[in-house]
């Protein structure tokens, strides 16, 4: 294959997973304004069903305005040598590889996040805004994006420079080190997640005693479930829009509740939501999905290792000298259609776990009261009621609440 073969296969590959994705989302769109099951009559007035097609209808639009200008950048930078432009400015300051790949992808990153902030403005601020979701400030919207742009350089470009310098002593075997590394680092996320990175954009408080503690701590101890904190989080500064969740093991596990979710469900609908969370930890799906994701993780490490090296993936780019940084984004482009196939594959295993949890809670608590609170936060979300069942197949994660209401009363 040559260096000009390999450029329009990357084109082609980047254009195929767009079409595919707008195929999937126009499929999906069609389906807005099907009639909605019986099972599920209940879930909305017709007023505000109304406004959940309206809302899902201008989400549309939007993604399929704002992906097609993403596209459209992106291919003028493969047409412009804009990698081969961003590669020679990141050269003129240093020769050290690993300090011209952190510039190269730090300008790539800045680049990106200035072109994107526009879109996501208007998502939030225009239609979350219209809609009745947006709680986010002008203020905090600009602090998230620079603590969040910190954090991308202090802890990513710590990564980063760790796996180009494993790659600039050990060649091809390098993929090794930066497996070792990428796992510590997953590991210590999912233990210290809640302790260290959610306040730094939110506050966490311990959940008030009284009668809801009360009744997730007797629930708890009747299952055997040791739980050491229950959090409150203040969703409410930016969204409407409630949640729940489970973060950490042994030691470190810790239950997080919005403020949202408290407001918005009754304490029997909050501990079925807790039950199934708790559902999760007991069928050990938090030490599978850790597993998962990092057997995942060092495949795709491999696959690199076996392509880093040739200079074809640069020359396809328009670079003239061969490098580790260019060559990850040709590959990361290359990698992309299996990207989708396991990401396929984790959303089925996804769906199975949340199908075992919701089980678990029926059978240790009560699957009317679970049934209850995933109407509401439907109701709330504005969730899609009848997707198409190609978008389910591919994207989903969870199943369907129509498909979760039907195994809860099976």
């Amino acid at each position: 294959m040559t260096s000009y073969s390999l450029f329009y296969l990357l084109i082609a590959i980047v254009i195929i997973v767009f079409l595919i994705d707008s195929l999937l989302d126009i499929l999906n769109a069609r389906h807005y304004d099907d009639k909605i099951p019986e099972e599920l009559s209940d879930v909305y007035p017709e007023d505000e069903y109304r406004k959940s097609i309206a809302y899902k209808k201008a989400n549309y639009k939007f993604k399929m305005v704002s992906s097609s200008i993403s596209l459209i950048i992106m291919l003028l930078f493969f047409f412009l040598d804009g990698f081969a432009w961003v590669d020679n400015i990141a050269r003129s300051f240093s020769e050290n590889p690993v300090i011209v790949g952190l510039i190269f992808f730090g300008i790539i990153m800045v680049g990106s996040d200035i072109l994107s902030t526009p879109t996501l403005y208007y998502k939030i601020f225009v239609i979350e805004e219209k809609f009745g979701f947006n709680k986010t400030s002008i203020k905090t919207f600009f602090i998230d994006k620079l603590k969040s742009l910190i954090m991308m350089i202090v802890v990513g470009g710590a990564l980063l420079a760790l796996i180009m310098w494993f790659y600039e002593i050990t060649g091809k075997t390098f993929w090794i080190y930066a497996w070792a590394l990428v796992s510590i680092f997953t590991i210590a996320m999912n233990m210290f997640y809640a302790k260290l990175i959610v306040p730094i954009f939110n506050n966490q408080t311990p959940l008030e005693p009284g009668e809801l503690r009360n009744t997730i701590e007797a629930y708890s101890k009747k299952v055997g479930f040791q739980l050491k904190d229950i959090f409150v989080i203040d969703g409410s500064k930016r969204s409407t829009k409630a949640n729940a969740y489970f973060s950490g093991f042994g030691s470190e596990k810790r239950i997080t509740l919005y403020d949202t979710l408290i407001k918005d469900l009754e304490n029997e609908e909050i501990v079925a939501v807790l039950a199934h969370e708790v559902g999760h930890y007991k069928r050990r799906h938090v030490i599978m999905n850790l597993i998962l994701s990092i057997a995942l993780t060092g495949i795709t490490l491999w696959f690199l290792s076996l392509f880093i090296a040739n200079p074809l993936l640069s020359e396809a780019l328009g670079v003239r000298i061969p490098s580790f940084h260019i060559g990850l984004i040709a590959f990361g482009i290359l990698y992309s259609p299996i990207s989708e196939v396991t990401g396929l594959i984790m959303n089925v295993v996804s769906r199975a776990f949340e199908y075992q949890a919701d089980d678990f809670a029926k059978s240790t608590y009560d699957n009317e009261a679970l049934i209850n609170s995933l109407k509401k936060l439907s109701k709330n979300n504005f969730s899609n009621l009848t997707p198409h069942p190609a978008m389910v197949f591919i994207h989903y994660s969870h199943p369907t609440l129509l498909q979760r209401i039907k195994n809860l009363r099976e």
